[in-house]
């Protein structure tokens, strides 16, 4: 029946450039790559009609490792075949997700000889593909309308039928050549679809990850070449990625188990084209846990999704990388961070449920990467991540880089369990800003609005303040210096615990918290704060009465 129904070959290649390749010259300019056996090549490939996911790091991170591990190949290829939704800006992120992550490709549109790496500048390549199918009946010219397609659909559901363009529905498989031949020299647009193998029921396939898999086979006669009025003339995803993956050799496609649906597809145009299967390996979606369950992750419900939102935030990449590499391998988790990096993504050990993405889990783990930095190492990376997300910062660091060490080092140098306050690089303001003269607000008087809940009358605060500007000594000793603090509120009328003047309120003006508290806040404009002596030794004497004067105005 094919044979009767194909159009005459030279009717094909005259809907082709002329000077168009055979499929051999492209096997020839793409030859099986030399690399040790067992050796794997992995892609991933992603779409600028968006930004990255972080599940696009996820798994970029699993193929580069399964790539390196094995002496292979990671490649990075974009496939733009779908140019009227593409997003501007979506190539420079998606170098700037791969580069602050460390994923970087063996081979992408920047390096590699198996390109170009944008599926957009593929067209010839595809095109010889399209061709060999339709001069073998594999493949066949529809031109059925959207109306037509439309009514195909509404008259699919109300028989309660699968929807889709296949057998009887497929109006355009089994066309006379001649009714072909009037559509084309009628000029009408066309689209080239593959003609599904009939009589398969069941197909199977062995998941690197989930082991074998038994699905309901392809039956639909799925669009390969989008319509000819179109320029470029480029092909499906479905299509190109069959192509792209033979030519390019690779052989183990990592990506989304929401693609396993897609495989009898893939594995009908692998045949087809007399390729080589490859080796699939679906990863479980990273989830959300929400009230009463949980679902995927979604760039456009959750801002924790986007890697811009990790890289904006300023969240060291080690600890990303760290926790992602965890949810891939979860013995990966149990090991120290340094070890857990070097170890190689195993796909046997990745879990077939979605992990979950715990933000206050992965704020834990960052905070305890960043407390076993040194000063150094922390001042360089605020000040990398600020040149792009808080430009004021910069000139205050550059300005004061001893003063960001000293305050980097409270709490942290010399202890055995350092503070960690910071989880991110944009965490480094609202933590240390106040050390820094351009950055600190300073209490605007006795009545200051971060005085109120502290309880303490204007005059008293006026007063206290007074005397201790008056006869503040910059000591050494942490508990000398904060028994001059406390003779001071004992002369001002604070009860020397907080015990005392539950007991006794109407005795006091408060107890030796608030007293201490108004000095904290004069110091750090908050009543929370690192070590206070060992802040107010980094501040250095004059800063410190400098701000302790503005209680007194």
């Amino acid at each position: 029946m094919v044979d009767e129904l194909m159009i005459d070959r030279a009717v094909v290649d005259g809907l082709f450039p002329a000077d168009l390749p055979e499929p051999g010259h492209w096997e020839e300019r793409y030859p099986a790559r030399d690399l040790p056996e067992g050796a794997k090549v992995t892609r991933i490939g992603p779409s600028p009609t968006g930004f990255i996911h972080i599940g696009g790091i996820y798994v970029g991170m699993i193929d580069r490792d399964v790539a390196a591990d094995s002496g292979g190949v990671y490649v990075v290829r974009i496939e733009d075949t779908d140019q009227a939704r593409e997003v501007e800006g979506a190539l420079e992120q998606f170098d700037r997700a791969f580069e602050y992550f460390h994923i970087s490709s063996d081979e992408d549109r920047n390096r590699g000889s198996y390109g170009p790496y944008l599926q957009s500048e593929r067209e010839q390549i595809y095109l010889t593909y399209v061709r060999h199918l339709l001069r073998q009946g594999k493949a066949y010219l529809c031109f059925a309308t959207k109306d037509e397609l439309a009514d195909i659909t509404a008259r699919q559901q109300a028989s309660k039928v699968p929807t889709g363009y296949y057998g009887k529905w497929a109006i355009w498989r089994d066309a006379d050549p001649s009714d072909v031949a009037a559509k084309l020299a009628e000029g009408t647009p066309y689209v080239v679809r593959f003609r599904a193998p009939e009589g398969e029921t069941r197909t199977s396939f062995v998941d690197a990850i989930r082991g074998r898999l038994e699905h309901e086979a392809n039956r639909n006669d799925a669009v390969i070449l989008k319509s000819s009025d179109q320029s470029p003339r480029l092909p499906t995803y479905h299509f190109a990625h069959a192509v792209d993956d033979h030519l390019m050799r690779v052989n183990l496609v990592i990506r989304g188990d929401e693609w396993i649906s897609s495989v009898p597809l893939h594995q009908q145009l692998f045949a087809a084209l007399e390729f080589e299967p490859i080796t699939y390996a679906h990863i479980a979606p990273l989830m959300k846990q929400i009230p009463g369950g949980k679902r995927k992750l979604s760039k456009r419900k959750d801002p924790e999704a986007g890697v811009d939102f990790y890289i904006g935030a300023g969240y060291p990449a080690d600890a990303v990388l760290y926790y992602l590499r965890g949810l891939a391998n979860g013995r990966l988790a149990e090991v120290p961070l340094a070890e857990a990096l070097a170890t190689p993504i195993d796909l046997s050990l990745c879990g077939v449920a979605g992990p979950l993405v715990d933000l206050v889990k992965l704020e834990d783990l960052s905070a305890d990467h960043i407390a076993t930095l040194s000063g150094q190492q922390i001042l360089d990376a605020v000040r990398a991540w600020a040149v792009e997300y808080d430009a004021e910062l910069v000139p205050v660091l550059d300005n004061e880089k001893d003063l960001a060490l000293r305050a980097l080092a409270v709490e942290r140098d010399g202890v055995e369990n350092p503070r960690k306050d910071l989880r991110k690089w944009s965490d480094f303001r609202p933590a240390y800003g106040f050390f820094f003269t351009e950055l600190f607000v300073p209490v605007d008087g006795p009545a200051d609005e971060r005085l109120v809940p502290l309880g303490v009358a204007p005059e008293v605060v006026t007063a206290f303040a007074a005397d201790l500007v008056a006869q503040y000594e910059h000591l050494d000793d942490p508990q000398e210096w904060f028994d001059q603090i406390r003779a001071l509120a004992g002369k001002h009328r604070f009860a020397p615990n907080a015990k005392e003047y539950k007991k006794n309120p109407d005795a006091y003006v408060g107890s030796i918290r608030e007293a201490s508290q108004l000095v904290r806040v004069a110091i750090t404009g908050a009543t929370r704060s690192p070590d206070l002596h060992a802040t107010a030794q980094a501040l250095g004497a004059s800063e410190v009465l400098r701000r302790l004067r503005a209680l007194t105005s």
